[in-house]
């Protein structure tokens, strides 16, 4: 920028000033088939000076690609200190295709954002999808089973999370059977059941789990603090 104060437009900040983007979705989960789409997140360290005008710059941006969602650093770390799934996934992604020295600093806090925090995140999300498909099963008699599908994969990541203390957003072994359910092929009460005993499973592991009762949030802030000095230069 010539002028420290001049607008920057915001898919500018995408493409400028993004620090990590990675690929999410069905192809970051391990779930991908030839019809899925390619699911992007990013997130891009906005210049300081664009803080000092009363317009501030967005807390996240769409595009410039289809299926294309940025955070802004502060903002993302807002969330993934509350643990908000879609912020914790995003930075356990193995489909990482932009990394700058930021964002490799980011990336080595993963652990400073984990907490037993997930476990009620994860948890409220779920019973907020799981509202969803008892209203299609009401509706039309059977799920939405896509949405069924990725409700089993979150719980799934939520007990692995609470028992070994590490995020893994890949399916792995799962894949076969998880596709089998987007595809219909199991029926809505064992899908049902299974929901059932995997909350059940996320409850106990949250009894043992060794993670910590809080994220650290002040490794975080060093981290944003540095990462926005570093900016206004």
């Amino acid at each position: 920028m010539d002028d420290d104060l001049t607008p920057v437009d915001d898919l500018t900040l995408v493409r400028e000033h993004t620090v990590y983007a990675c690929v999410m979705g069905s192809r970051a989960f391990g779930l991908a088939t030839g019809a899925s789409d390619t699911d992007r997140r990013g997130v891009y360290l906005a210049p300081a000076p664009l803080f000092w005008r009363f317009e501030k710059p967005p807390t996240h941006v769409e595009g410039p690609r289809e299926e294309e969602f940025s955070w802004e650093l502060e903002r993302f770390c807002e969330l993934a200190l509350r643990a908000n799934p879609n912020a914790l996934e995003c930075l356990h992604s193995p489909l990482v295709e932009r990394l700058s020295p930021v964002g490799e600093e980011l990336l080595s806090l993963r652990g400073a954002f984990l907490s037993r925090r997930a476990h009620a995140t994860f948890t409220r999300y779920a019973i907020s999808q799981r509202a969803k498909l008892d209203a299609d099963v009401r509706l039309h008699g059977a799920p939405r089973w896509k949405h069924a599908m990725h409700l089993l994969r979150l719980f799934g990541s939520c007990v692995d999370l609470l028992r070994t203390g590490r995020l893994t957003i890949d399916v792995g072994e799962r894949r076969k059977e998880l596709l089998a359910v987007k595809r219909g092929e199991v029926g809505w009460p064992e899908v049902d059941a299974r929901m059932a005993r995997m909350a059940a499973q996320a409850q106990a592991a949250l009894a043992t789990t060794a993670l910590p009762a809080e994220p650290d949030r002040r490794r975080v802030e060093d981290f944003l603090i540095r990462a926005r000095r570093a900016s206004a230069g």
